[in-house]
């Protein structure tokens, strides 16, 4: 641990580090970024969900909506994790030291293994399933998983800004 604690000091150090932090536009450009592709993502994803629960776009394949709202998931998420790698950067010591963040990121791991799963056996065979007026039980748990997880690391990321000590 005290390796990791010692990597968070001289990330911190950093001129990369401290421009994120101090500069005037830095931090809050980043995390406009960070907020405006979360939302972009999370329609997206909540819509899929939604389709994957069976309460929206019934008459649409499961496997058409996949297809359509994969690229803007995977851009949206991609440009998320960017953006909030960034975020992290401006002050790794005091956002590793919350308890939100910590619970934000095993959420996120958690969330990607609900996607993992999801792709890996169900997602698999939704040509077998798109077009059926009810969903497969395990679409409905892996939409109301996603569901759960998404607003809960959308709770704890919220949190760590009131977690952080005052500038």
């Amino acid at each position: 641990m005290h390796l990791f604690a010692s990597f968070l000091q001289w990330l911190h150090d950093t001129s990369f580090s401290e421009y994120i932090r101090d500069s005037t536009y830095g931090e809050p450009v980043i995390e406009s970024v960070h907020v405006l592709t979360l939302t972009l993502f999370l329609g997206f994803a909540v819509l899929l969900d939604l389709r994957l629960l069976g309460l929206v776009m019934r008459r649409k394949r499961a496997s058409e909506v996949l297809a359509q709202f994969n690229p803007y998931l995977a851009g949206g998420f991609t440009i998320m994790v960017i953006s909030g790698v960034l975020l992290f950067c401006g002050d790794p010591v005091n956002f590793y030291s919350t308890i939100f963040f910590k619970v934000k990121m095993i959420m996120l791991v958690l969330a990607g293994v609900n996607v993992l799963i999801f792709n890996t056996t169900i997602g698999r065979k939704v040509s077998e399933w798109d077009l059926s007026p009810n969903t497969p039980r395990g679409a409905k748990i892996a939409g109301i998983v996603s569901l759960v997880l998404w607003a809960a690391i959308v709770a704890a990321g919220r949190a760590i800004a009131y977690a952080l000590p005052p500038p």
